[in-house]
């Protein structure tokens, strides 16, 4: 793969005019309220991990139409409390796996609550959460379920429901509320820009690679999916393509990372198709809070890898302690 957007100078340059709602706040405002009408009920049950290092609890809270979704609550065994906390959200197709499969922030200290992800997770991950919410017609996979409404679209659940795990992390007695940090790679990169633009007291994000940023520009410029998809829809439904984009600019992580004030980590990759540089730097130079990002050339959808991990937990330290 090669550079597949612009040049590094123009990225850093990059300040597209954001196409946002006039009333996204009172939207945003309204789904959130509404979703609290029903009980938290967040629920923390052991789990006999047989890991020797790690304390392992099963999460159940309500989401989105107050539906069940679930996640894992790791921690260093036998730490004392309150500990720094990292909410994470999974990449596309993904679920919240088995608790093993994600072991480095609590390995670090962290208690760490990993988010289902409803209705997905059979594309490479496990996942137990499903997406009762109405679809409509649309193409296969996400990105276009519900799509031309905006309150029956797929991503407005998705993101009610991190904001709720957000609040159910902060109800568990070993995380310390004052210092949790919000994480992801891809599609969970996504949820963590719009969770920190719709939650105003985090003490960090670490955003990889992220998905849903800039979001009509992506489908005009890669084949990529899972933007493809909008683009397969709006190419069949031709006469619906503005209505999409009107439904769509509602989720856009653009318009979030205007509202987040939380110092965060961003990283990009140069020959990133999926993800393309021009969209995750659209969304990190609107940013308003405190920001840094980490640049991968010669990577493409993987970006930093091991080498990342290493930089966000140095980040992760800086923010919290």
């Amino acid at each position: 793969m090669a550079f597949v957007d612009m040049t590094l100078k123009k990225l850093r340059d990059y300040l597209p005019a954001r196409p946002e709602p006039t009333d996204f706040d009172a939207f945003w405002a309204a789904t959130l309220a509404e979703a609290r009408t029903h009980p938290l009920a967040a629920r923390f049950e052991p789990v006999e991990s047989r890991l020797s290092t790690v304390e392992v609890e099963d999460v159940t809270f309500s989401g989105f139409g107050g539906q069940a979704v679930k996640g894992w609550l790791t921690r260093p065994a036998n730490a004392a409390g309150p500990l720094p906390t990292v909410v994470e959200f999974v990449g596309y197709g993904g679920g919240r796996g088995l608790p093993h499969e994600r072991l480095v922030w609590a390995s670090a200290g962290y208690a760490h609550l990993t988010m289902d992800t409803r209705g997905q997770g059979s594309a490479w991950q496990v996942g137990d959460t499903p997406d009762d919410g109405p679809s409509g017609n649309s193409h296969p996979g996400f990105a276009t379920r519900g799509v031309l409404d905006r309150d029956t679209y797929y991503y407005r659940r998705l993101y009610t429901d991190a904001v709720r795990a957000l609040e159910a992390a902060r109800t568990h007695p070993s995380v310390d509320p004052a210092r949790v940090l919000v994480a992801g790679g891809s599609q969970g990169g996504g949820i963590a820009i719009a969770a920190a633009g719709l939650v105003g007291d985090l003490a960090g994000v670490v955003t990889d690679v992220p998905f849903m940023q800039h979001i009509r520009h992506a489908t005009e410029i890669t084949d990529g999916y899972p933007y493809k998809e909008i683009a397969e829809f709006c190419k069949v439904h031709r006469d619906k393509v503005e209505r999409v984009f009107d439904t769509i600019s509602y989720v856009d992580g653009v318009n979030f990372a205007a509202r987040a004030n939380a110092p965060a980590l961003y990283s990009v990759a140069l020959m990133d198709d999926v993800c393309p540089p021009s969209t995750v730097f659209a969304s990190f130079n609107h940013y308003a809070g405190p920001k840094e990002i980490e640049v991968y050339p010669y990577n493409g959808h993987e970006g930093g890898g091991a080498h990342h991990v290493a930089r966000a937990l140095e980040f992760a330290q800086s923010v919290v302690g």
